[in-house]
């Protein structure tokens, strides 16, 4: 039996199959086209993403692949410089296109041990008290003890638990690809420029080796969303946006998305999961869909490892839903503001020239800012410091720094005390006597996710906390 098969073999799926590894969890990957896809849908990775590639020892591969830009407030494409001393040691964007993060984590999973089988569609799905038996279009039939769904917003994992989608349906559809134009740059530059004063969804940006990555509105929504749009239809959008079709030609690859907004109702049914635009859709504006899936996994893996080792606590599976449905729909929340705010109507530009005047006060840019970057999320574990449940950012500490202690996945007790013990534990939590000058707490205990589950210097408040997060102590 396979421990763990995960559907899809996209950002989530493949940071999903990678944190499983690092537990030693057999690990299966679905995925039913045969070759990844060419579609750059998304940019770049934003600073808690960064922040997982360094926790687990990745980022120096991603940064050999993209640049870094300076992180600016565009909620809504409102533009302004960011707040000083946000809590992250990467205050930037970082960008790569898609493609070459499907790559960089497919090698990562497949140097962990994580097994592939592509061309492999799923069409039926059963599960009992023992594990789940997957139907697949070839008529193979695979058991695993438990199925993450990681495919996407049309999820077929979805479809055949039943789990309800509620939201609201595409109602504007925008066509994207990427082309040759046959005009100069400068050209595009001060055509782009012009439209966009009052059109911000449209664009024309280079993309590299030539080509240009083209969004523009499209005339309604598809009756078939999945065929890709001609470039006729382009060069007809373009038009009427700009007054010219920028003489577009050769497309290396056509899509379209809509604005829809939608999130499953449960993450979780029995053996079964769901993560990343399985679980949630929603509009591009912000670049957080994939940043939000890649987060998802961060969070489930680590805790579906612990049941498939047998050391999870009572409770701890369903977490996953508990802390990311709320995380999901704060997300869908700002997207469906920003959309708003997007609209050339006077009612929501009045309320656009509103919010960018209080984004001119500080705090207020950070709460929208930290919201959009993810650094700002905060899990409910209960009263107690202002730490105790939010991510810690990546501390100095005398003989190194915090997320170079974190790659192995498993817990942390970061002791400035030098007092305190993980007895019964050392299997599933490290501890690091170290100090640092930016931390101001005896000590934090902190989950594979690197959230903090506690913060104190009394070891009998730690040995109640332990067995929360990490189960019971060895005998």
């Amino acid at each position: 039996m396979i421990d763990v098969i995960v559907v899809g073999s996209g950002p989530t799926g493949l940071m999903l199959a990678g944190e499983l590894r690092l537990h030693g969890v057999h690990v299966l990957v679905l995925e039913k086209d045969l070759e990844p896809t060419r579609q750059v849908r998304a940019l770049g990775l934003h600073a808690r993403s960064v922040e997982i590639m360094d926790q687990r020892g990745l980022l120096e591969r991603f940064l050999a692949h993209g640049r870094r830009h300076p992180l600016r407030g565009y909620f809504a494409g409102i533009d302004k410089p960011a707040p000083e001393r946000l809590d992250t040691t990467q205050p930037y964007t970082f960008g790569i296109p898609q493609p070459a993060t499907v790559r960089l984590l497919t090698e990562h999973a497949i140097e962990a041990g994580a097994e592939f089988r592509r061309g492999r569609e799923l069409t039926g799905l059963s599960q009992d008290e023992d594990g789940v038996t997957a139907e697949l279009a070839d008529g193979t039939r695979l058991r695993s003890r438990y199925l993450v769904g990681c495919d996407g917003g049309r999820s077929t994992v979805r479809k055949l638990l039943g789990v309800g989608f509620p939201g609201e349906p595409t109602t504007v559809e925008t066509l994207l690809g990427e082309m040759e134009v046959g005009v100069p740059p400068e050209t595009v530059a001060a055509v782009v420029a012009e439209v966009r004063k009052t059109h911000r969804g449209f664009g024309l940006g280079t993309s590299g080796n030539g080509l240009y990555r083209v969004v523009v509105p499209a005339e309604g929504v598809a009756e078939d969303r999945t065929v890709p749009p001609a470039l006729d239809e382009f060069k007809r959008r373009l038009r009427v946006f700009a007054g010219t079709d920028f003489g577009v030609h050769s497309p290396r690859w056509t899509s379209r998305f809509g604005d829809a907004t939608r999130q499953a109702e449960r993450y979780r049914a029995g053996r079964v999961l769901l993560a990343g635009d399985a679980a949630h859709v929603h509009p591009p504006i912000g670049g957080q869909g994939l940043n939000l899936g890649l987060q998802d996994a961060f969070n489930l893996g680590w805790k579906l490892a612990a049941e498939v080792r047998g050391w999870a606590p009572e409770g701890l599976l369903d977490s996953y839903h508990a802390e990311r449905h709320p995380v999901a729909a704060d997300v869908l929340n700002t997207t469906r503001a920003q959309t708003l705010l997007l609209s050339p109507e006077p009612g929501p530009q009045a309320v656009r020239r509103l919010l960018a005047e209080l984004m001119e006060f500080e705090e207020a840019h950070r709460y929208v800012l930290e919201k959009i970057i993810a650094v700002g999320v905060r899990y409910d574990f209960g009263e107690g410091h202002e730490l105790l449940g939010r991510r810690m950012r990546d501390v100095p500490l005398k003989r190194g720094r915090l997320y170079e202690l974190t790659r192995g996945g498993r817990g942390l007790l970061l002791d400035q005390t030098g007092r305190l013990s993980v007895a019964g534990w050392e299997d599933r939590v490290d501890h690091v006597v170290d100090v640092s000058e930016e931390l101001d707490v005896p000590a934090a205990l902190l989950r594979p996710d690197g959230h903090v589950a506690w913060v104190g210097e009394d070891q009998a408040e730690l040995l109640d906390r332990l067995p929360r997060w990490f189960g019971a102590p060895a005998a």
